[in-house]
């Protein structure tokens, strides 16, 4: 039995079977950059978003005028913006408002917001055209309107897939390449598989439809014959699919805010804002791929970006020419005399090539505020005056940004001052340790001015302008220090518990260590290299006579006491050991509740004991060993739970024994290293061959880092304040 014949119509546009299908140009590899925005796609898709006459668009919106009326925005006696229906009567920016008021008697004039100096903020003024002296124009109204039409934007985008550059004041770059790629796959599901055989090389299948729907855009012919009779691929349904986006997008800001816009859609930004302003106002016009060569060929060549200026002029006089097609002919060699970089870039710009990509940042970076003057000013006091008005209208731009708030904050704040053709320039730090404030940009902008007075001839002045810059997010959710604190009566409260804690308690269970603090400060012959901690401890115990005490010092014992505890209740535990000396513990008749000498400084009252020869420490000058004589002070009875000291001659609970024996062997190693460093022999001179020891650090210490407490401890500081800062944490631990 034979089997039937196979059926190919059923499978000619079928994934599986690729070679039996027509293909696309395109490849699967370049529809998965699509989902990237990477700009060697050829799929890739931007939008260009262009307000029509932005400023008097604003201000008819803000009078709420029928937007067919003509106005006009002016500054002082000239236009810096014409609505179309103006326009319909010839007038530009070029003329005053009085030639704008012949040629166009219905014109409505609106002169921008100004700030008058002593005002707190921008407002509009009736008579601001005839005070350019003592007003300066204030642009902050049509700021506002920006960001309210690019939250407009925003909010119109998937959040995931959103990539925003704020351009300018009124015109915005979108890449829809990732939204178009979510949306081509979900209309055309046979692009969602693998690449045939795992090739990403592999070309897409043909466009399953014919004839797309570009509603009402603008189309850029392509300027062939057979142009629109080609069937369309898949760069041209990314295109259809981008249009909708942003027809999507205008509507929104039209109908919520109620400004028009003009939109470009091309693979490029240098394509897609020729497009956006190709037909206006309010349309959009659509750059085909296959369009491209025919868009730019009878285009002026000044009107792309980056090209309208010094580098444009610098162009036309070398080629003799301002349009695209008669520099296409230029090979790249001929282009490449106005430098290998730019000749390069310029070769590729004419042809439609820029891989410049949509910066999502829609952040400002700086903010400036100038005026220049007529007539000039000619003192001082005339700036500061200005300087003032500059630094309301920063600082309230500042506010706007989330300075408050600590969102973001400038960094530096810079002053430019023109007089005669001579430009100065001063720049500052702006604090940050401190909010930012109206008046700091006012103290800074004054200093600055101050010293471009000092520096020469100052007036008089043209123009000045003050600008902060260096934008950066703030911190937030941090902490400073007083929030690990505590203070008043939960203070107390801690304080208190701990007092009763440590008097009517036993002590809180702490991990058991052989030996006492003699096991710290290792065997005998080693004291003097590793005293540190020891005489880290006895900072304060020493007496003023007998040590130098610096000023940072001074600064960590006030830090320390401010942090941690009272500052009587850390001279008395530092002054004494908690065994307080015998004339401390029994003698009713001295009127003392605590000594402020300190235990080193203070006689060692002894009575007469069988311990009479122990050894004694080394003598000072002037010393001797006569004991002198204590006043009988009764011995108390002797328990099994006592310990008697011979040094002191008192008996002591078992439990205080450790501590009671750390203190004596602290206090001998103190006078023993402060007689050593008396007695010790000059160096000899180091050119005889004699070599020098280097004292061996303790383990765990940093080299150089072995200095402690003493005349010739020399930058043992660090040492000092770190050790008197872990006994501070080991009391509270």
């Amino acid at each position: 039995m034979s089997s039937p014949p196979p059926n190919f119509a059923s499978s000619s546009f079928s994934i599986t079977s690729p070679r039996r299908i027509p293909k696309s140009k395109f490849t699967y590899k370049q529809l998965h950059q699509l989902k990237s925005y990477s700009p060697q796609t050829p799929l890739r898709v931007i939008a260009h978003v262009d307000l029509d006459a932005f400023y008097a668009q604003c201000e008819t919106v803000r009078l709420g005028l029928d937007p067919t009326l003509p106005l006009a925005v002016q500054q002082w006696q000239g236009l810096i913006a014409i609505n179309y229906p103006a326009r319909a009567f010839g007038l530009s920016r070029h003329v005053t408002s009085t030639e704008a008021l012949k040629q166009c008697p219905e014109l409505i004039l609106q002169h921008v917001a100004t700030w008058k100096e002593g005002d707190e903020k921008w407002a509009y003024h009736e008579d601001s055209f005839k005070n350019m002296a003592t007003h300066k124009v204030s642009l902050d109204p049509y700021r506002m309107e920006c960001r309210r039409i690019l939250n407009s934007i925003k909010e119109s985008l998937p959040e995931k897939e959103q990539r925003v550059e704020k351009a300018s004041i009124d015109e915005v770059f979108m890449d829809l390449s990732a939204q178009v790629h979510t949306i081509l796959l979900e209309r055309y599901p046979e692009l969602r598989g693998p690449a045939p055989y795992d090739d990403p090389t592999e070309r897409l299948p043909k466009v399953p439809t014919t004839v797309l729907d570009w509603a009402a855009d603008a189309l850029v012919e392509t300027g062939e014959e057979d142009g629109e009779d080609r069937d369309p691929d898949w760069d041209d349904v990314c295109m259809v699919i981008a249009s909708e986006i942003v027809r999507d997008v205008r509507k929104n800001i039209r109908y919520d805010l109620g400004y028009t816009c003009s939109g470009g859609v091309a693979r490029n930004k240098m394509l897609a804002k020729l497009g956006s302003g190709y037909k206006k106002p309010n349309q959009q016009t659509v750059i085909r791929n296959r369009a491209v060569k025919h868009f730019l060929s009878d285009m002026k060549f000044t009107k792309i970006r980056m090209l309208g200026g010094k580098l444009g002029d610098e162009v036309v006089a070398m080629f003799g020419t301002d349009k695209v097609k008669d520099l296409v002919e230029q090979p790249l060699d001929q282009l490449k005399k106005l430098g290998d970089d730019t000749g390069s870039w310029l070769y590729n710009i004419i042809r439609g090539e820029d891989n410049s990509e949509v910066n999502p940042r829609t952040q400002i970076k700086s903010m400036l505020s100038a005026k220049s003057f007529r007539p000039a000013i000619n003192s001082f006091e005339q700036g500061v005056r200005w300087l003032r008005i500059f630094a309301a209208d920063i600082f309230s731009r500042c506010v706007e940004e989330g300075v408050l708030e600590n969102k973001r904050r400038p960094k530096t704040i810079n002053l430019h001052h023109r007089q005669g053709a001579q430009v100065r320039s001063r720049q500052a730090p702006i604090p940050q340790g401190k909010p930012l404030s109206e008046s700091i940009l006012f103290d800074l902008a004054k200093n600055l001015l101050a010293q471009v007075v000092v520096d020469g001839r100052a007036w008089p002045c043209s123009n000045l302008s003050l600008s902060v810059g260096g934008f950066e997010d703030g911190i937030t959710n941090n902490k400073g220090i007083g929030s690990f604190l505590v203070r008043g009566e939960e203070a107390k409260a801690m304080m208190s518990t701990g007092r009763s804690t440590s008097t009517g308690e036993p002590p809180a269970k702490r991990r058991k260590t052989k030996g006492n603090i003699a096991n710290f400060f290792g065997p005998k012959d080693d004291k003097k290299k590793e005293f540190d901690a020891a005489r880290a401890l006895l900072m304060k115990a020493h007496s003023e006579s007998t040590r130098d005490e610096t000023e940072d010092d001074i600064a960590s014992e006030g830090d320390c006491e401010d942090v941690f505890e009272d500052p009587q209740d850390l001279q008395e535990k530092l002054s004494r050991p908690s065994t307080p000396p015998p004339f401390e513990r029994h003698s009713s008749n001295m009127d003392m509740e605590r000594s402020d000498t300190p235990p080193s400084a203070q006689p060692q009252w002894r009575s007469e004991s069988p311990d009479q020869n122990l050894p004694q420490p080394p003598l000072r000058d002037g010393e001797s060993h006569t004991k002198q004589l204590a006043p009988q002070i009764p011995a108390p009875q002797k328990t099994l739970d006592m310990y008697f000291c011979p040094d002191c001659n008192i008996h002591l609970p078992q439990i205080e024994k450790a501590e009671h024996i750390d203190y004596h062997f602290a206090l001998d190693l103190s006078k023993e290293m402060r007689h050593e460093e008396r007695t010790l022999p000059a160096a000899p001179p180091a050119g005889k061959g004699q070599s020098h020891s280097k004292p061996t650090r303790g383990r765990g210490r940093p080299p150089g880092g072995g200095g402690g407490v003493g005349r010739s401890s020399g930058g043992g500081n660090g040492a000092e304040k770190g050790q008197a800062k872990l006994a501070f944490f080991g009391r509270q631990n």
